[in-house]
């Protein structure tokens, strides 16, 4: 049932653009746009709003089985080749023979290659639970885009921490802007599920003990994104 209160309006829409309904509830939020205006004009907000995110948009490789289904085609249409003259044989089965070592050592750089880490993401929460950062893990770092810039007490900074599962205290990654988006290097911490993420409010220059002192800003959880 769509909710009339606004607020909890607004957190239907802001889901209903992450993705994050299950398949019953976004099916009602799409019948439920042709007729209800306000939550139309929620929806269309959180889409004005999250539209910086299409940046973080990480390439995906096409599923194995595509390529099998390709290959099935090909096959199918493939057309009977060419006699090759007996002159000829021997230099194409020496370059047939060199093909096949390339493709070896290619499968075999395939095959031992390390696997990509899997994709991780969260939103960053303020403590109405109203969504102010994504954080996305990638390629080791994380990145961060903010979804709705809050002004910074005067005199004071916004700092980012990680917690991994099992730490006693948090790892600083540096001092994050009011807006806009930033990127935490490979090396200062290694993306895990369950990982924690928060924004503190810090002194000028940030934490003088290496340790959070002000009040969290936002906080949110690393967890598998969809499909990974």
């Amino acid at each position: 049932m769509i909710p009339s209160d606004p607020e909890a309006l607004d957190g239907l829409a802001a889901e209903h653009v992450l993705g994050t309904l299950d398949a019953r509830e976004a099916a009602e939020v799409v019948r439920a746009l042709p007729v209800n205006a306000d939550l139309r004009e929620a929806v269309a907000g959180w889409e004005a709003r999250l539209a910086p995110l299409s940046d973080l948009a990480v390439p995906e490789a096409p599923p194995p089985a595509l390529w099998d289904r390709i290959e099935a085609s090909l096959r199918a249409r493939a057309v009977p080749p060419p006699a090759v003259p007996m002159r000829r044989s021997s230099l194409l089965r020496g370059w047939a023979i060199g093909s096949t070592a390339v493709a070896a050592g290619l499968a075999a750089i395939l095959l031992f290659r390390p696997a990509e880490p899997p994709r991780m993401t969260t939103v960053l929460l303020t403590s109405q639970d109203q969504p102010a950062w994504v954080v996305e893990a990638e390629g080791g770092g994380l990145r961060l885009a903010s979804l709705n810039p809050r002004p910074v007490e005067s005199g004071r900074v916004q700092q980012l921490w990680a917690l991994p599962p099992g730490a006693t205290a948090p790892v600083s990654l540096g001092l994050v802007p009011e807006r806009g988006q930033v990127s935490v290097a490979p090396g200062l911490v290694r993306p895990e599920p369950g990982m924690l993420i928060e924004i503190t409010l810090e002194p000028p220059g940030g934490s003088p003990t290496g340790r959070p002192t002000g009040p969290i800003l936002f906080i949110g959880r690393l967890a598998p994104a969809r499909g990974s």
